[in-house]
Formats: C-alpha cells, structure tokens, sequence
C-alpha cells in the first residue's frame, strides 16, 4: 500500500447490515467528503458491474479504493476507511505484523456470520426503504 495515498478513499459497505450501519454512522460523522467518500451496495441502483465487479463479491468482503484506482479489500479497507475519517489511532492495532493473522481469521469469520445478523436492530430505527416500500422490524 502506497505511504501518500490519493484521496478521496471511496468505501463500498452494506447498509443492511446493522453493525456495518453502526460503523458507517461513526465514519460519516467524523470524516470530510474530501478524505472519504461511502457507497452503499445495497441501494436498488447501485451497480457493481460499473466497477468491473461481482456484486457477491462487494457482499463478502470490504471493498475500497483511492482516487488513484488502487484497490483495498477486507482489513486494509477498514484500516484506511478510519485514518481517512481521523480515527486511525482506534484502527492502528490492524497493521500491527504480529496480530495481522489473528484479526484476519477474525475478519474472516465476521464476514462468514454478517448474513446471519440481520435480527440485529439497525441504527436507523430498525427501518430500511427500498422501491419505494419500507418495512420495520420489531425492535426489542
């Protein structure tokens, strides 16, 4: 990964994911559009094709990249998503060589569960709108 990236870092995430919402939330709270930019693939006109990928692929694992065209996926694209929005410190531990595996196996088993927790309420009020009808869930 290039030291002096260009920026903005554009970051593909779920928004039906509850705790991927949460992350968002924080992200777009602290970050300046200039740094950092979030596209939710789960919005009916978001096209995964444009970008040359699968959208199953963008589904089951963190996508990102830097005005510059260089890609990042997974724990790299979480770690830069946060410097971008100022949080690198928080995120440090990420690129730390000797815990580097742990988190992987750790992120990889996250991404195995996400499908599995949409019965989590989700930041916004537990409603999420898509052509034009929305549904809520019960929140507990």
């Amino acid at each position: 990964m290039n030291n002096s990236p260009q920026w903005p870092l554009t970051l593909y995430y779920d928004g039906d994911c509850p705790l991927c919402a949460r992350e968002i939330r924080l992200l777009r709270q602290r970050a300046d559009r200039q740094r950092l930019q979030l596209v939710d693939i789960s919005q009916p006109d978001f096209q995964a094709s444009a970008l040359g990928l699968p959208q199953q692929a963008l589904q089951d694992r963190l996508h990102a990249h830097f005005a510059d065209g260089q890609w990042l996926t997974g724990l790299d694209a979480t770690l830069w998503s946060w410097r971008a929005a100022g949080l690198g410190a928080w995120a440090a531990p990420l690129a730390w060589r000797p815990l580097r595996p742990l988190f992987e196996l750790g992120y990889h088993l996250f991404c195995r569960l996400r499908p599995h927790l949409d019965w989590l309420p989700h930041p916004e009020a537990g409603q999420r709108c898509k052509d034009r009808t929305c549904s809520s869930r019960p929140q507990p």
